[in-house]
């Protein structure tokens, strides 16, 4: 008995860490989810006003980041909400797909993946050099932009034996170009594509940075919206960037050492160093989510229980994302985007807009000519 409490004591102390910070994320969640109803219902005789409560929770968060403050005994539990129950949220979405689906939707998303890849990485190269940006900061924001946020900028940071302050840098723009994307683009989306809610879910899921913050702007689309098919399209086209950081960081690796030997550095990378896996976990499990989906469609979709469990999986998922959303709200501080510099900051900017106006081109050519 000794033993095995021993075993659970690291897990109990993790667990009480957490605790009071996840409570503040679950509090300030619940706070956006009513001020969300108050403006959609009219309240206190204003007009109606429809305002997804992600938005609100985003809102919230970022106001009190930067006006009262984050406490300390709050920093770990907000960290799992961000970083664990967000991520949880977001393989809970597969729920919402078949395997047809989902093939359907990547087909139709991957040549506006791919391009925007493309242009994320050319445009991003280029544009450091012309401003006169560090070499290695200069691959984070390109690599974070094109592929998966800030999961890449870490990823690749070991690779190419960025410095802390470079990786601190990128990770700060991908956040803060990737939120003004993520509060930004549903609208666009419903502008450009209201009458298809798949093609919105491509176009936010090709333009915005991080996985977390492509979730937010598609459950966004998707309550003003009333169209959850938006979110299972976001996700899909999302899961295609990420899925190429398989091969950008091997290939990022061969060119570092290639560098290191050409200027005779050394054998590039750091041997030691640890490095996430290079297909994030939770991308897995989205897939097998959708596999489960399909299966138990198959096998059980005349059960009336099998329905029951698949909503709980929706609404599961809606409130782990909802939380997770608000401690990236809470994660935001202006302060420390000042301090990055005009360079990396000009050069983060112009590539999320390049990347952002080719896949809303794209997108729209695709609704015109293969609606």
């Amino acid at each position: 008995m000794r033993a095995l409490l021993r075993a659970f004591t690291p897990a109990l102390a993790a667990a009480r860490a957490a605790a009071p910070g996840l409570m503040v994320a679950i509090a300030l969640a619940a706070v956006a989810r009513g001020v969300a109803a108050q403006l959609a219902a009219g309240a206190v005789g204003l007009p109606k006003f429809p305002l997804s409560p992600v938005m609100c929770a985003v809102a919230l968060g970022m106001l009190w980041r930067n006006t009262i403050g984050v406490p300390a005994w709050a920093t770990s539990g907000l960290n799992w909400a961000m970083h664990r129950l967000l991520r949880v949220g977001i393989a809970l979405v597969g729920l919402r797909l078949t395997l047809g689906g989902a093939t359907a939707i990547a087909l139709t998303a991957l040549p506006v993946a791919l391009t925007c890849l493309v242009v994320a990485l050319a445009s991003g190269f280029a544009i450091s050099r012309l401003l006169s940006v560090p070499r290695r900061l200069g691959i984070l924001l390109a690599i974070g932009t094109a592929v998966c946020g800030c999961t890449a900028v870490v990823a690749m940071s070991p690779v190419i034996r960025a410095r802390h302050a470079e990786t601190a840098f990128a990770v700060t723009c991908v956040v803060l170009f990737g939120c003004v994307a993520m509060l930004l683009y549903p609208w666009v989306a419903g502008h450009f594509f209201g009458g298809s809610p798949v093609h919105a879910g491509i176009f936010l899921g090709t333009a915005i940075h991080d996985t977390s913050q492509v979730i937010g702007a598609a459950l966004i689309y998707s309550q003003q919206a009333a169209a959850p098919a938006a979110l299972a399209a976001a996700s899909v086209a999302k899961l295609l960037r990420n899925l190429s950081i398989a091969v950008l960081i091997p290939l990022a690796a061969w060119l570092a050492q290639r560098h290191e030997a050409q200027e005779g550095g050394g054998a590039g990378a750091e041997a030691g160093a640890r490095r996430p896996p290079l297909v994030p976990f939770f991308v897995v499990a989205f897939v097998g989510f959708i596999v489960l989906r399909t299966a138990g469609d198959a096998l059980f979709g005349s059960a009336p229980l099998w329905p029951r469990l698949v909503h709980t999986g929706f609404d599961a998922s809606d409130l782990f994302l909802t939380c997770g959303m608000t401690a990236v709200g809470l994660s935001v501080s202006f302060t420390d985007m000042w301090r990055i510099g005009w360079r990396p900051l000009a050069a983060g900017f112009i590539v999320a807009t390049l990347v952002g106006s080719c896949s809303l081109l794209l997108t729209s050519g695709m609704l015109h000519f293969f609606p």
